[in-house]
């Protein structure tokens, strides 16, 4: 699998954004890169990208993501539609230009952020998502074909747990032969001992249950087929108040280590983790922990057992052997 990881200190919460209590330090954040990396060949660097044409949208995170791609690095563009209005004017020049502009580092583009959750800071909350995102799709794809350039386009969501919920029935509606032939993966953001406690013994058990139905039952009401990969868009484990450290460690080696057994049989491609590093390691709020870093860019345990899985299951150094 390729692995990936997103180094900006913004984030959002069930509320709003919330700011890092420390600005980004590029060469620091490098260093952290490097450490990841190892010697793979390559580690996604994911950065968050947003339009609207009626409201100022939110600041692009991180601010200069291509300083990152170094050492063979690639970036993992993510397009989100924030057009209150739901007006969808601009929105495939954006993309398309949002393409254009992502240089020859540019691997994949994520056409909207969690489409199908009705939060604030994400795009569920935004009307006319859904043919935001069937545009958005189709537009990077053309555009990068254009270009001659070869770059994966697709969009994520998140576990249904609803069974009243229609979005992967609206947009196996709405979806059509030119969408599906454009898209090139469906991500998936998940964060399983988060937000409902999960038993240490019952962790690998309740990934196998998400990503097995996700699979078998949300893609295929949107027509997806199995050949269309899975990649895990956002996956993580905070510190904080009750929840240890070595707890981070150890719940992550858990999560990861399923995803790389699944990866196989559920055609899943990549996985990346949220995030680098804390926005603040002493607030008490669930969100503001989800580092590998704390806020002063020093290690917990869980840093090094990252670092330590992409050198036994990411991409092998060119030449090297398997």
């Amino acid at each position: 699998m390729t692995f990936g990881i997103y180094p900006g200190g913004i984030l959002g919460d069930d509320q709003g954004i919330i700011h890092p209590v420390r600005p980004d330090a590029p060469d620091r954040i490098i260093d952290a890169l490097d450490q990841l990396q190892g010697d793979a060949a390559t580690l996604s660097v994911r950065a968050y990208r947003s339009f609207a044409a009626t409201v100022t949208p939110p600041q692009p995170t991180p601010a200069d993501p291509h300083a990152y791609l170094q050492r063979g690095r690639t970036l993992d563009l993510v397009l989100q539609f924030r057009e209150p209005s739901g007006a969808l004017d601009g929105w495939p020049e954006f993309v398309r230009r949002a393409v254009r502009t992502g240089g020859p580092g540019l691997a994949s583009v994520q056409i909207c952020e969690e489409p199908n959750l009705d939060l604030p800071p994400v795009d569920g909350s935004i009307p006319n998502v859904l043919n935001a995102l069937v545009q958005g799709v189709v537009a990077a794809k053309q555009e990068a074909r254009s270009l001659g350039r070869r770059v994966e386009v697709g969009f994520n969501a998140v576990p249904t747990f609803d069974p009243s919920d229609t979005f992967w029935s609206d947009l196996g509606a709405l979806a059509d032969a030119r969408f599906r032939a454009d898209l090139d993966y469906v991500g998936l953001d998940f964060f399983p001992d988060v937000f409902r406690p999960i038993a240490a013994d019952q962790l690998a058990a309740a990934v196998t249950a998400v990503l097995t139905a996700f699979r078998r039952t949300d893609l295929p009401q949107a027509g997806i087929p199995d050949t269309v990969p899975i990649r895990i868009c956002e996956n993580g484990w905070p510190t904080g108040p009750g929840r240890t450290e070595q707890q981070q460690a150890t719940a992550l080696g858990t999560v990861i280590r399923t995803v790389a057994a699944l990866a196989a049989e559920l055609n899943i491609d990549g996985y990346s983790l949220f995030a680098l590093r804390d926005a603040d390691s002493n607030a008490e709020g669930l969100f503001h922990h989800f580092g590998l870093l704390r806020d002063d860019h020093t290690p917990k345990p869980a840093f090094t057992t990252y670092r330590h899985l992409i050198g036994e299951l990411g991409n092998p150094p060119a030449g090297s052997a398997q």
